[in-house]
């Protein structure tokens, strides 16, 4: 199985729990999400005219349906299996870095697939700078903890998401919520 083929199983999978527990998030495959937009025009009025976004290619992206036509990217999910090097955990993390700099509300994770025996690799944890969340599992197929543990963690981070946009875009109103401490803990979970 390539990462293709494995990245359309997962997606699968996580479409069949949130039809059913959070039918207002969806799993995309393969979405172009831009990292940046290049303003190449401006008018009269000092309002850029002419511009063009560039994007990178998500293997799979968590989005809130907002109607039948407009989403919001909430969850980016990059995948790999058998192995990751270090070269993959500082791409991974710098588009990460580069996605969140258009959407600063987006929340970012890798999941390994295949790995036999072997736990979520030290490099990812040193190079991993902008993952919001990792995961690996042992074969393709995830076990039922596997699943589990990654179905809260999507759901879990799509919130936080929608959270930070709220905190970020509506900073300014009167009627926001007002916070007095923000806290991002680290939860670690053991290999079984």
């Amino acid at each position: 199985m390539n990462e293709l083929e494995w990245a359309k199983s997962v997606q699968s999978l996580v479409n069949d729990y949130l039809q059913k527990h959070a039918p207002h998030l969806e799993m995309r495959l393969g979405v172009n999400l831009p990292y940046g937009y290049e303003i190449l025009e401006y008018d009269e009025e000092n309002e850029p005219s002419l511009s063009k976004s560039i994007s990178y290619e998500t293997d799979l992206l968590v989005v809130e349906k907002t109607s039948t036509v407009s989403w919001i990217p909430r969850v980016v999910v990059e995948c790999k299996i058998d192995s990751v090097t270090t070269h993959d955990a500082i791409t991974y993390s710098e588009k990460a870095f580069t996605h969140k700099r258009v959407h600063p509300y987006l929340r970012y994770g890798i999941i390994l697939g295949n790995r036999g025996t072997y736990p979520l690799p030290g490099r990812l944890f040193r190079h991993g700078l902008y993952f919001d969340f990792m995961a690996s599992w042992v074969s393709f197929e995830p076990t039922e903890s596997e699943l589990e543990i990654l179905l809260k963690i999507l759901i879990d981070e799509a919130n936080a998401s929608k959270n930070l946009q709220e905190m970020i875009f509506d900073s300014r109103s009167s009627s926001r919520e007002k916070y007095i401490a923000l806290h991002r803990p680290l939860v670690l979970t053991k290999k079984t």
